[in-house]
């Protein structure tokens, strides 16, 4: 009856949506109001990273059972979004009465569900794992037609979209699909691993690509840390984040403060997180600099109640330190456009492995039979790549397919005007959202 009678309060008062591009000099405002309900943040969040915007500042604030956001974003390029067709996208999405039901543009470049077979991955990272992945499913006749791969804390896991190299149709042969899943376990499971190595088949669309991987990894448990010793590697510590959880008895809170290095859909990972353990962002405040963002929120978990132990608020931390780093770019970024064939990837990163690369990160996809596949890769040492091994990849892939993209989130940025003081008074000038006490408390 609760269910009910919540659904007929979200459609007697459906989502309000304000795009405006008037108002700030160098963003694109989007303003959202709705009744909130438990992920509608998420959900809000995810629909702009499906577009590949960046949240450059947000205000956040969903207490007393109304969810009211302020987002200042921008393109790729740093430049507000004159897209007619992306603005129209964001309006439908967000003002849908359906729960904010995210769908994914065809331009993103994924097949329709009932086109590909989606198989999820995870085991215990290791050097040439994804090249021995691409050649059991390149011998087994499986065309991999998009596919994410992350890696953190010596885990792995995938999301990987394949299909008949013959017919291109979904594989749904049970024996064939039971064959897939034996050897690809053989293969996550490698030698010594304490931890049971897994591969399930799972519906598409069911959530976000992004989500799931966020998902497996933390049921993979990535967030407890591995102390390895690399002789060869040189970390730098001033690049991880910095998370603190901190009591706020008089409001009845948790507050968590975040400082990371900025990059594209830094706030959907941290938000995903909190909002699969369990906890809502009841007010929050998100600021970008030239290189960092800082990120401030007010939480409880979902019964109501703030973060009642240390060793709670240390799984919180540990675990939003990990929805950051595992997106982080680490290495060199290396750009694959080509016409697809059977067995392309598989070539690809056997070249890379006999090369002594190793690949963190994967994102690969195919429209119209061409590729569009993206590395980011180290030495095996997880150092930075020698160029001339680089130069040397290059020339057996082709110069022309293969391009080398550097790092640019380490220039400067242009200084983004807040709207945010526009529409509240200059709300961002505040250190945190408590000074202003526009905190309250709601029992």
């Amino acid at each position: 009856m609760d269910d009910e009678y919540a659904k007929l309060i979200r459609r007697m008062n459906p989502p309000r949506v304000v795009i405006d591009n008037d108002v700030c000099e160098d963003a694109t405002v989007i303003k959202v109001d709705s009744v909130n309900k438990h992920g509608t943040l998420l959900e809000v969040v995810q629909v702009l990273a499906d577009v590949n915007l960046t949240i450059v500042k947000a205000y956040i604030s969903c207490d007393g059972g109304w969810f009211m956001d302020v987002f200042n974003v921008v393109d790729h390029d740093g430049k507000k979004i004159r897209d007619k067709e992306v603005l129209n996208y964001i309006q439908v999405r967000l003002e849908s009465n359906d729960g904010f039901v995210p769908t994914v543009r065809e331009s993103v470049g994924v097949m329709p569900a009932e086109e590909h077979t989606w198989i999820e991955l995870s085991g215990t990272d290791r050097p040439g794992l994804l090249s021995e992945v691409c050649a059991v499913l390149a011998d087994l006749r499986c065309n991999v037609v998009n596919a994410e791969i992350w890696t953190h804390n010596a885990r792995a896991a995938a999301v990987v979209h394949v299909t008949d190299d013959s017919t291109g149709c979904a594989i749904k042969d049970p024996r064939r699909l039971s064959t897939i899943k034996e050897l690809l376990c053989n293969v996550l499971k490698g030698n010594n691993d304490r931890k049971e190595a897994k591969m399930t088949l799972s519906p598409p669309g069911v959530t976000n690509r992004d989500r799931r991987l966020h998902q497996i990894m933390f049921a993979d448990r990535d967030y407890e840390r591995v102390e390895r010793v690399d002789p060869g590697r040189i970390e730098d510590k001033g690049s991880r984040p910095r998370v603190a959880v901190f009591n706020c008895i008089q409001k009845d809170y948790t507050m968590i403060t975040m400082r990371a290095k900025d990059r594209p859909k830094l706030l959907f990972d941290i938000i995903c997180t909190l909002t699969d353990m369990e906890y809502v962002v009841f007010h929050g405040m998100v600021t970008t600099g030239r290189t960092e963002a800082y990120q401030e929120f007010y939480i409880r978990h979902v019964d109501g109640l703030p973060i009642s132990s240390e060793a709670e608020r240390e799984r919180v931390t540990q675990c939003l330190e990990a929805a950051i780093e595992r997106r982080a770019n680490e290495g060199i970024e290396l750009q694959l456009c080509t016409d697809d064939r059977a067995g392309l990837l598989s070539d690809i990163t056997r070249i890379f492995r006999e090369n002594s690369l190793c690949i963190k990160r994967a994102e690969i996809s195919t429209k119209d039979r061409k590729v569009k596949d993206i590395f980011h890769v180290t030495d095996v040492a997880g150092n930075p790549v020698d160029p001339k091994i680089i130069d040397s990849i290059r020339r057996q892939v082709g110069p022309g397919s293969l391009q080398v993209k550097y790092d640019t989130s380490l220039s400067p940025k242009p200084r983004q005007e807040t709207t945010i003081g526009f529409l509240f008074g200059n709300f961002f000038r505040a250190r945190t959202l408590q000074n202003f006490k526009l905190i309250r408390s709601y029992s």
